[in-house]
């Protein structure tokens, strides 16, 4: 067994491994790269990319099939060829996972160990039976994976993730998806419009991230009338047979249904990968789900060498968080024991579906009852979004009664995913309500609804 001398290692290849790789480097170490898997992101092979590719040929069909509000008619059935959408998925998403790859391939050979790291010591590691590695620093950058209730294996080989919906080389009879979070709505929606039987089951009342009582209900009405979606299902029975997997629940009208499904999808949420890592050889305290516990301002664990980014600190698992947390990692790991509060941009997050959803700032949950004032608009009226037959969403701004500065907002609606920059890069400024409202806006524009709810919110602060 051989024996490596190095200033930081970095376990994992991913988005947060690769930019606390090249933070290290930057700041003047020798830095290492440790990875057993395959190199490729998780967002590249089985997440935001091959997801929004799968999204996209939805979204043609969508379109294809409603062109009756316009006076435009097509004639003749819209076909979907299943073999055809899941080549374009993979073809593309191969291309992006490419892109990974190459960029692994610029990193110098002496620099990537493959193999999976385990801990001996703080800084003392392992990686399988072939390399001892000897570092003054450590990275903890693994990602995570999807967590599957153990009640779900009853469904057997029937039962799949989201990684295996992108090795299809078909599009399936029917699905019923587990979970109605980002992944199970957004992959739920896509494969009913793709011609897919689809009912989604939830528990709880979640719909996507959403935590506004108002705007969440709103979003399960929405999403309701375009396919089976119950956010608080009663199921009875779960099981697998030669004839599919087999589901027994109460239905939305009361009544005892039981279904079989060609796949059970389960969406039920990502666990950090870090069982396996060794952390009980370390002085590292760790929490209830086994995650060391760390500062989110500089991602350091405790007072050791020892630092974590990405999926693996179970934060915020989003791609644009995971590169700023390794390049905070990074750069601490290589200026250990002078490190520093690394960037934190204001939260901002997606749903991908149709209408979209989107969240930013401090979340309605995360606001103290009475400290705050609500602005809304309602979509169904707005001009532009009328003109376009978009015309379905609630937004809610959300402002502090004593400053009106901009607090976070909660939408589901049309072009949400533009919206949300907008109120990020206004949140992240500390920019108030007043302020916002002094910005242009232009005429006819879906803009002009958050227009609409800024000035609702600087009534209510008056």
């Amino acid at each position: 067994m051989k024996t490596i001398h190095i200033d930081v290692a970095v376990i994992g290849a991913g988005t947060a491994g690769l930019a606390a790789y090249r933070a290290a480097k930057a700041g003047g170490a020798s830095a290492l790269i440790i990875e057993g898997g395959p190199y490729g992101t998780t967002c590249a092979r089985v997440g935001c990319m091959p997801s929004k590719l799968l999204i996209a040929a939805a979204e043609a069909a969508h379109h294809a099939s409603h062109t009756e509000l316009f006076g435009v008619h097509v004639d003749g059935e819209v076909r979907i060829d299943g073999r055809e959408v899941m080549a374009r998925v993979k073809s593309e998403r191969d291309r992006f996972v490419g892109f990974v790859v190459r960029s692994v391939d610029g990193i110098p050979a002496e620099d990537k160990l493959p193999g999976y790291a385990h801990f001996v010591d703080n800084t003392t590691l392992q990686v399988d039976d072939h390399t001892i590695v000897q570092a003054k620093r450590v990275v903890i950058a693994t990602g995570s994976s999807p967590a599957i209730p153990a009640a779900f294996k009853a469904f057997g080989d029937r039962l799949i993730v989201n990684d295996d919906v992108f090795d299809w080389d078909t599009l399936p009879q029917s699905v019923a998806v587990f979970g109605p979070g980002v992944i199970g709505l957004e992959l739920g929606q896509a494969l009913a419009r793709l011609g897919v039987r689809v009912k989604v089951f939830g528990a709880r009342g979640g719909v996507g991230p959403l935590s506004d009582p108002a705007v969440r209900e709103y979003a399960r009405q929405a999403l309701a009338e375009q396919f089976y979606l119950d956010p608080d299902a009663k199921v009875l029975e779960m099981a697998s047979d030669s004839d599919g997997a087999r589901i027994r629940y109460v239905n939305l009208d009361g009544a005892e249904v039981e279904e079989r499904f060609d796949y059970v999808l389960a969406a039920t949420g990502r666990t950090p990968n870090v069982r396996g890592l060794g952390l009980e050889n370390t002085s590292l305290r760790l929490d209830a789900g086994g995650v060391p516990l760390f500062d989110a301002k500089t991602l350091q664990c405790g007072d050791s060498p020892v630092f974590i980014a990405g999926d693996a600190n179970n934060i915020l698992p989003l791609l644009h968080e995971a590169a700023d947390e390794g390049k905070t990692a990074g750069a601490n790991a290589a200026a250990y024991p002078a490190v520093s509060a690394g960037l934190r941009r204001s939260t901002i997050a997606v749903v991908f579906s149709d209408p979209q959803m989107m969240m930013v700032g401090s979340r309605f949950a995360d606001l103290q009852m009475g400290s705050f004032v609500t602005g809304e608009v309602s979509f169904e009226d707005q001009g532009r979004s009328r003109v376009m037959g978009i015309n379905k969403g609630l937004l809610h701004v959300y402002a502090d009664k004593e400053t009106g500065r901009f607090l976070g907002a909660e939408m589901i609606g049309p072009r949400a995913e533009n919206l949300a920059h907008l109120l990020a890069w206004s949140h992240q400024q500390g920019l108030t309500i007043a302020q916002m409202l002094d910005m242009p806006f232009y005429h006819p524009v879906i803009e002009e609804g958050l227009r609409t709810a800024l000035r609702d919110a600087a009534a209510r602060l008056a």
